[in-house]
């Protein structure tokens, strides 16, 4: 396939940047979207030109860190899929790609299309964690929780911290990601220990970096790559009140 890419080119954070147009050819079908990156990247180090910076590290729709808009869409038009995992079958020869970084305040662009998404970083250490004491490992039928339970608090963990949420939201709110961190740990009883301060701790890190607030619109959760439930808001909502009502029951 010989195709066009409009790809945005920023210098660092304080340039102002632009779309810049790339002409690849010979691209096979059977290509993932980041092997296509890698050979317009081979081409431009061929030509003395400087490559597009992206995110890359698994290549497995584990680590989240491939996040880009691919016309217009977090992560491309693939339904639960990561960048990486996008293949070139998806598109026809003479199609134009345009390939943008996340738009978000709260994930600055660093360099093309490479944000810098440590604001989520920040958010787990404001809570996103339980309290454990040192040595073996308990064993994993020591402590019986609910099949329900365990399976909902394992869906909720599936989140790769993407900010494929933040970058759908019109509001540019992180909520559903908060929320799954919230989650996953709510359901199960080691999250007891922080559990009365956690979501508020979390939810007052998530507002002072510059998220935007949830609406329910629901786009998040449309373009999950991981198919994260809006239903975690909802758990999310109640751990937070039982947060600020420390005395209560959630």
């Amino acid at each position: 396939m010989n195709l066009t890419l409009k790809v945005w080119r920023q210098k660092n954070a304080k340039a102002k940047g632009s779309f810049e147009t790339f002409k690849v050819s010979d691209i096979s079908s059977e290509m993932s979207f980041l092997e296509m990156f890698d050979v317009l990247n081979e081409k431009l180090i061929n030509e003395g030109k400087e490559p597009i910076a992206f995110d890359h590290d698994c290549r497995e729709g584990i680590c989240g860190s491939c996040s880009m808009y691919v016309n217009g869409r977090p992560h491309g038009p693939w339904k639960h899929t990561t960048v990486c995992q996008l293949h070139m079958r998806e598109y026809k020869d003479g199609d134009t790609i345009t390939v943008e970084p996340w738009r978000a305040n709260s994930f600055p662009v660093i360099k093309d299309l490479v944000t810098d998404r440590s604001a989520f970083d920040r958010i787990i250490q404001a809570g996103g964690y339980i309290s454990v004491n040192t040595g073996n490992a308990v064993d994993a039928n020591a402590i019986p929780i609910e099949k329900q339970k365990a399976d909902d608090s394992f869906a909720a963990a599936a989140c790769i911290g993407c900010g494929a949420c933040v970058a759908a939201c019109p509001n540019t709110s992180g909520m559903l990601f908060l929320s799954a961190k919230v989650s996953h740990l709510a359901l199960l009883p080691q999250g007891d220990p922080e559990r009365k301060k956690r979501a508020a701790d979390m939810i007052h890190q998530h507002d002072s970096e510059g998220f935007g607030s949830c609406t329910n619109i629901g786009a998040c959760e449309a373009e999950c790559p991981k198919g994260i439930s809006l239903e975690n808001i909802n758990r999310m909502n109640k751990e937070y009140m039982g947060s600020i009502f420390s005395g209560s029951k959630v």
